[in-house]
C-alpha cells in the first residue's frame, strides 16, 4: 500500500466509515453496565424469537459470586456460567439486552462478560396505599425491575388512606379501610398548618374500595420469586394506620373521634394512630404480622415505624398506664415498646424487622435493618434522627434511602414535563450520582445492603404517571446498585441510556426524556 492510499485508509477510520476490516468493533447497550465486558469482532445468530435455555450451554461455577455470571458469545455460539439460579438469570437478562431480532433470527455481538453485583439489596419501593395499581401494572414493575437486575420490591400495601389486605377472619379491615369518601383533587397540593394539620383540595369522588385477596398476593410472590425478586411487605405501624382504626375504632386513643368509617381522605399524617395501651393492639398486630409471615417468604417484614404523632398517647389514660408500668417518663418511648414487642413476635417466626430511620431512636434489636431516608433533623412527630452511616458504624444493616437522592415522586428537572409532582428535584444526573456509601467510614460499609428508588405515591395517579417517573431514573439506581461507584461513568450512560430509552419505549414502557 502506497503512502497517499494509507492516508486515505487512516482518513476512513478515524472518521467512522471504513469498512469493517478497520471500524471499531460497536459498544453494545447494555444498563446496568456490566462489571468486566470484552467486545470482540464477529456475531452469533439462531432462529429463534427469545431467549431461553436452549440457546445456550450452562455450567455451574461455585467460585463466581453470588448473583454473578460469566456470559462468552463466539461465533459458534453462547456459554453461561454461573454459581446460582440468580445468576444465570441475570446472564439471561444481559443476553436479551445483546440481542437484536430481525425475521425470526437472533444476533448477538461477540463478547466476553464477567459481572456481579455491588450490593445485595438493589430495590424499588411501591406505594399502594394511597393510589392502588392492581397486580398486573405491578408484575409489569416487576418485569422491568428483573430486566434491570433489581431483586427487592418494597410493597408498601397499607397508610392512613388505604389498606390494601383482604386477611382472612378480619373483613373488616378492607371493608371499611380499603376505601375513601374523596382524594384531593388533581393538581391540587397539600398545605400545611403545622401540628398535623393538613388541607388539599377534595375532589368529591369515592375512591375505593381497591386492595389484593389472599390468592392476588401468593400469585403477585410467586411471579416476583420467579424473576429473583424478593418482595418485602411493608404494614406501616404505630402511626400511619388510620384504615386500620376505621375498621376497629377500639384499637385508637380516643374511639370517638372516629366519626367516619373509612380510610382518610387528603393526604398528610393523621393525629389518630394505633394506642399503644391497649392490650387488644397487640393481639390485632400479631394477627395481621402471622398472616404476612404466612404469605410473604422474605425474612424481612417492614414495620414501618416512621412519621407517628405522639400527641394522643400523652392523652390517653391507657397508654399512660402503661407508661407507669414500663417506668417510662416519655410518651415516645411507647413506640420502642411496641417496636421491641412485634420484633420478638416475629423473630419466632425466623423473621427480621425492618423500619424508616425512626427505628433507630427506640432501642431497635441489633438484628433490625434500618431504611435511613432524612437528612435533616426532625420530621415533625417530635422523632430523633439516627444518621444511616452512624446507625452503620453501630452495628445495624442498612438500607441508604435518602429522600434529597432516591424519592422518585420528586421532579425529574425537565422542562416539558405534564406530571404532577410534591417538590424536591431530583434530576437523572442527580440520580446516578448518588453513592450508598457516602459518609460510612471503611469499616462499617459491611453493613450498607444497598438502596432502592422509592415511589410514592400521593402525586403517582395511575400506571403511566409511576412509568414515567420512575424510568429512567430507576436505569441510574440499577447501575448504583449493580455497577458501583468506581466504575460508574455518567458520560457512558448518557451514551448507553439514548439507545436504552428507545429500547424502553417500544417495550411499551412510558419512560421520560433523559434531560
Amino acid at each position: 500500500m502506497n503512502m497517499r492510499c494509507l492516508l486515505v485508509v487512516m482518513s476512513m477510520i478515524a472518521s467512522g466509515v471504513c469498512g469493517s476490516v478497520f471500524a471499531a468493533v460497536a459498544k453494545p447497550v447494555i444498563v446496568p453496565a456490566p462489571q468486566k465486558m470484552k467486545v470482540n469482532d464477529g456475531s452469533f445468530s439462531v432462529k429463534a424469537k427469545e431467549i431461553d435455555l436452549s440457546l445456550y450451554a450452562f455450567e455451574k461455577d461455585t467460585s463466581l459470586p453470588k448473583e454473578g455470571y460469566a456470559l462468552s458469545v463466539t461465533a459458534k455460539g453462547i456459554s453461561v456460567r454461573s454459581a446460582d439460579e440468580a445468576g444465570r438469570f441475570y446472564a439471561e437478562q444481559t443476553l436479551r439486552q445483546l440481542a437484536s431480532e430481525k425475521g425470526g433470527t437472533l444476533t448477538f455481538p461477540c463478547v466476553e462478560i464477567t459481572d456481579s453485583p455491588s450490593f445485595v439489596w438493589r430495590g424499588a419501593l411501591l406505594d399502594e396505599g394511597r393510589h392502588f395499581f392492581g397486580k398486573e401494572t405491578v408484575k409489569n414493575m416487576i418485569d422491568l425491575m428483573a430486566y434491570h437486575k433489581l431483586n427487592v420490591l418494597h410493597w408498601h400495601l397499607t397508610e392512613d388512606q388505604g389498606w390494601r389486605i383482604d386477611i382472612p377472619g378480619m373483613p373488616e379491615l378492607v371493608k371499611y379501610g380499603s376505601w375513601r369518601k374523596e382524594s384531593p383533587k388533581h393538581g391540587s397540593k397539600l398545605q400545611s398548618f403545622g401540628n398535623f394539620r393538613y388541607k388539599s383540595e377534595l375532589n368529591g369522588q369515592k375512591y375505593g374500595p381497591f386492595y389484593y385477596t389472599e390468592a392476588e398476593l401468593r400469585e403477585v410472590v410467586a411471579y416476583a420469586a420467579s424473576k429473583h425478586i424478593r418482595v418485602v411487605p411493608e404494614v406501616d405501624i404505630p402511626g400511619h394506620m388510620r384504615s386500620a382504626i376505621a375498621a376497629y375504632p377500639n384499637l385508637t386513643c380516643f374511639p370517638e373521634n372516629i366519626k367516619e368509617r373509612s380510610a382518610h381522605s387528603d393526604w398528610g399524617i393523621s393525629t389518630d394512630v394505633l394506642c399503644i395501651g391497649n392490650d387488644e393492639t397487640v393481639v390485632f398486630l400479631e394477627k395481621v404480622f402471622d398472616f404476612i409471615c404466612d404469605v410473604y417468604p422474605s425474612e424481612v417484614n417492614h414495620i414501618g415505624v416512621d412519621e407517628c404523632p405522639r400527641i394522643n398517647w400523652e392523652k390517653c389514660p391507657k397508654c399512660r398506664a402503661r407508661m407507669e408500668k414500663e417506668g417510662f417518663t416519655k410518651a415516645g418511648q411507647l413506640q420502642g415498646w411496641i417496636t421491641r414487642k412485634m420484633a420478638a413476635h416475629l423473630a419466632k417466626r425466623g423473621r427480621r424487622i425492618m423500619g424508616w430511620d425512626e427505628i433507630l431512636a427506640d432501642d431497635a434489636p441489633k438484628s433490625a435493618i434500618g431504611q435511613s431516608w432524612r437528612t435533616q433533623k426532625g420530621n415533625g412527630a417530635g422523632t430523633t434522627l439516627v444518621g444511616g452511616a452512624e446507625a452503620a458504624r453501630l452495628g445495624y444493616d442498612m438500607v441508604m434511602n435518602p429522600h434529597t437522592e432516591t424519592y422518585y415522586d420528586y421532579r425529574q428537572g425537565l422542562e416539558d414535563d405534564p406530571f404532577q409532582y410534591p417538590g424536591g428535584n431530583i434530576p437523572l444526573s442527580r440520580a446516578y450520582a448518588f453513592d450508598p456509601c457516602a459518609g460510612v467510614v471503611p469499616e462499617a460499609r459491611k453493613h450498607v445492603l444497598g438502596s432502592q428508588a422509592q415511589m410514592w405515591s400521593e402525586y403517582i395517579w395511575n400506571e403511566y404517571d409511576l412509568a414515567w417517573k420512575m424510568w429512567p431514573r430507576a436505569c441510574a439506581m440499577s447501575e448504583v446498585l449493580w455497577t458501583g461507584s468506581e466504575k460508574k461513568d455518567f458520560a457512558d450512560f448518557l451514551v448507553r441510556m439514548e439507545k436504552h430509552r428507545r429500547r424502553l419505549i417500544k417495550m411499551g414502557v412510558n419512560c421520560a426524556p433523559l434531560r
